[in-house]
């Protein structure tokens, strides 16, 4: 039953998170950048955000202080739309899962000449 809880308000904060990233949030330094993945801690006082930011390097690392600086507004539309007791400290990390699938990709093509 607990577990149930934090799936739905771990989609419920991607859901918000990623409609609040792709339409009212004007920050320069944000790129093209998708909620993938939201981890709450069970007493709900922290969020882990996983978020995929499209480009090089410095354009990830713009991304990720564009959002730490736009860390008050964002928790404030997750309390806003949620009725939850308490509102999670939002942690924003780069999620690396799509650069490790097309690494793994790659090896497995070169050890295997038929899956190219």
């Amino acid at each position: 039953m607990r577990a149930e809880r934090m799936r739905r308000i771990d989609g419920a904060m991607k859901q918000v998170l990623g409609d609040a990233l792709s339409q009212t949030l004007k920050d320069p330094r944000i790129g093209f950048v998708t909620v993938t993945d939201v981890k709450t801690s069970a007493d709900l006082r922290h969020a882990r955000v996983y978020v995929s930011v499209l480009g090089d390097e410095a354009e990830q690392s713009a991304t990720l202080d564009g959002l730490r600086s736009a860390h008050g507004y964002l928790q404030g539309r997750v309390a806003g739309e949620l009725r939850l007791k308490r509102t999670p400290e939002l942690q924003f990390e780069l999620d690396h899962t799509a650069e490790r699938a097309a690494r793994l990709e790659r090896l497995l093509a070169d050890e295997d000449p038929e899956r190219r």
